[in-house]
């Protein structure tokens, strides 16, 4: 897996598809390849995807000693975009990635043609309580072997039981960031996406609500019988509405790219060697086998 420099780490990323650039995040505990798997095979055929690692995820090294929270996240992905040179770019987040996204959009709006959050609260609770009791490693150890065996061979490149450090930090940090405030979400003025679960532990539905009333430009799905991932549980219904969701939006998102690229050219150096966007080969509905 490539890796590139940004922010002091080698955050490791895979590259698929040909179209508009487009950021994937993961949740806690996991990697992009494979939250998304469900999405990837569709997405790529209308946008580039960059699958991150999140920094001591995955092979994106980092000893959690050192630190682990929000901001840490939220700098990764600005250094990430600019050592890419990724001007504006579409933006997707889950759970831990959620969080990192919302607060990319709260404060570099500019940069983003769109963002699609999935499974994240600007609440304390429940979130941190649950947080705590799912990310114990001894619990896990003890009552999920299958997991904690799984958890071993995805974050390998951390070294041995690194897992166990990492979790208990990414408690620690749900329960003790800085929450967004209603001033800092009515920031994101561009066209967003919420997926939520009616059956997430972690975001009452009630709460999901009370984001997008809150957001100047949301979507909400609430899809039903589903937990904490639906694009795990519901990969059709997500597909479906996220084709939508991007179809519907595709004019702004080019007007946000002509307008973003203008906004940050100072602020990003760019490489006049760098090639123009690859369009996807059904350029005309990139969405249409969706």
């Amino acid at each position: 897996m490539p890796t590139v420099r940004a922010n002091g780490i080698d955050i490791a990323y895979t590259v698929e598809g040909a179209g508009p650039p487009m950021v994937m995040l993961h949740g806690a505990t996991s990697t992009a390849l494979e939250d998304w798997s469900a999405q990837r095979p569709l997405f790529r055929k209308a946008f580039r995807l960059h699958l991150l690692d999140a920094r001591g995820h995955g092979s994106t090294r980092w000893d959690v000693g050192r630190g682990f929270d929000r901001d840490m996240l939220v700098d990764d992905l600005l250094a990430f975009v600019d050592a890419l040179q990724l001007q504006t770019f579409h933006l997707v987040g889950f759970s831990m990635g959620a969080m990192t996204a919302l607060t990319f959009a709260t404060r570099h709006p500019e940069r983003l043609r769109t963002a699609l959050i999935c499974g994240i609260d600007v609440v304390r609770e429940p979130r941190a309580s649950v947080a705590r009791r799912l990310m114990d490693p001894d619990r896990i150890i003890r009552e999920e072997p299958e997991w904690a065996a799984q958890l071993d061979r995805r974050h390998a490149a951390q070294g041995e039981g690194a897992w166990q450090r990492l979790l208990p930090a990414i408690a620690a940090d749900v329960a003790n960031q800085r929450l967004l405030t209603h001033q800092e979400l009515r920031r994101a003025r561009l066209p967003i996406l919420l997926v939520y679960g009616d059956r997430d532990v972690f975001v009452p539905a009630d709460h999901a609500v009370a984001i997008h009333r809150q957001l100047p430009d949301s979507r909400l799905l609430i899809a039903p019988d589903s937990p904490h991932q639906v694009m795990v549980s519901k990969p059709a219904l997500f597909n479906q509405v996220a084709g939508d969701f991007y179809r519907s939006t595709e004019q702004v998102a080019r007007r946000r790219a002509e307008a973003g690229a203008t906004v940050t050219r100072g602020a990003v150096e760019l490489n006049p060697m760098a090639q123009p966007e690859a369009m996807p080969s059904d350029a005309a509905d990139p969405f249409g086998s969706w």
